[in-house]
């Protein structure tokens, strides 16, 4: 895993970001030495949260002007 000084890893960030994501090598980023954080690359998968409804949900109705809350049924 690459070590990268947080002053170095502040001017290359976004160039770190594509590097990190095409190779799939974290890189550690340090502050005097210390460690203080990790960019990793992100494994996409069917259980991502915003995927996780895909196929068993369906809207139905107005979503945008909702019903008040005294008109709801609640059974």
């Amino acid at each position: 895993m690459k070590e990268m000084p947080a002053g170095e890893f502040k001017n290359r960030c976004l160039a770190l970001m594509d590097e990190v994501q095409q190779t799939g090598e974290a890189v550690l980023i340090t502050k005097h030495g210390n460690p203080v954080a990790k960019l990793v690359p992100v494994k996409r998968t069917g259980d991502d949260i915003f995927d996780s409804m895909a196929d068993k949900v369906k809207v139905v109705g107005d979503i945008i002007n909702t019903v008040p809350p005294e008109d709801w049924e609640c059974h």
